[in-house]
């Protein structure tokens, strides 16, 4: 058999999209329908009303409606190229660079509503509270459907791991088998996006209600723009947590609990120790390690490889071992 042949035969694919990736692309899809609707009709009243916390909630949502088409389009842009081999390994964190983007239009909506919270603290104008809390109701009732269908997420299927092993002396065969990740949840981070634009919308069409309420009925007319501003706070805690974990995988950070069991694995037999390892994510539910072994006479790359088959998260895997 050819050199050339034998490079065909072991030519594989790096799609890594998540294995509810169609299903969470569908899901977003309505959302983003949901949340334009809403979001007009909160607009529209807000400034007929007069009510700040209403049209905190109308802008918010209409900045979610922008940053929820960006989640659904990068779900279709990562299908559309998952094997364009321009990308190393795939489309696979597409998602995550989105998810960063939403983070990023998350902390600017909670400036946005503080600032103007506090502008209204010190110029109060008149609110119209009944009308404005129905419509509030009816934007909170919006975001728990929405809620509801991105929460929908639990990964089931199967995915194809690649083992690139090289030995001491010359370059070893992949190995391609199925790696279950059954009963595993997705982690992708394009989905907990939007997901948490929903939670941050239900949370502004909560703190709207309860502060309409107590102005109608308590006379408290300083409590809408004192909910804004708990929302706004609220909110951009919520962005920085979420511009926080994108960020590390854009980065690619080492999988410490990926890496902590790829040493045990390897090196708790005694006949081998780790010189490298990277561990990083190149999907929603993969991972590529890259691991270099100094081992004795004994102990070699498909020995490593088999050690380190119950690892499922690995899909894409480079080994080296140096015998001693």
């Amino acid at each position: 058999m050819t050199v050339a042949s034998q490079a065909t035969r072991f030519a594989h694919d790096h799609i890594f999209l998540g294995a509810s990736h169609d299903a969470n692309a569908r899901r977003t899809l309505w959302v983003v329908a949901l949340t334009a609707t809403m979001m007009v009709g909160e607009i529209i009243t807000g400034y007929l009303t007069g009510s700040m916390a209403l049209l905190a909630d109308g802008f918010h949502m209409a900045t979610h409606a922008g940053a929820l088409s960006v989640a659904a389009i990068a779900y279709s842009y990562a299908k559309r190229h998952a094997s364009d081999r321009r990308f190393s390994f795939g489309t696979g964190k597409v998602g995550d660079l989105a998810g960063f983007a939403s983070a990023l239009v998350l902390a600017v909506i909670a400036i946005g509503i503080g600032v103007e919270s506090v502008v209204r603290l010190f110029q109060p104008i008149t609110v119209a509270f009944t009308e404005a809390a129905i419509v509030a109701v009816i934007g909170l009732a919006v975001n728990v459907v929405s809620a509801f269908l991105l929460a929908g997420d639990h990964s089931h299927g199967h995915g194809h791991g690649h083992s690139h092993g090289h030995g001491h002396h010359d370059h070893a065969h992949d190995d391609h088998r199925e790696h279950p990740v059954a009963g595993m949840r997705s982690q992708d981070n394009n989905l907990r996006a939007a997901y948490v634009h929903v939670l941050a919308d239900a949370l502004t069409s909560v703190l709207a209600i309860i502060a309409l309420l107590s102005g109608r009925f308590l006379g408290w007319v300083w409590l809408d723009p004192v909910m804004g501003i708990v929302g706004a706070l609220v909110i951009a805690r919520w962005s920085w947590s979420l511009m926080l974990e994108t960020a590390w995988v854009l980065l690619d950070r080492t999988d410490e609990h990926i890496a902590e069991e790829i040493r045990a694995l390897v090196e708790t037999p005694g006949d081998a120790r780790i010189a490298d390892l990277h561990v990083w994510r190149v999907g929603p539910d993969a991972r590529a390690g890259i691991v270099s072994v100094v081992a004795d006479d004994t102990v070699d790359r498909a020995a490593v490889q088999k050690r380190l088959k119950p690892v499922h998260e690995l899909r894409h895997l480079t080994i080296e071992v140096q015998s001693i």
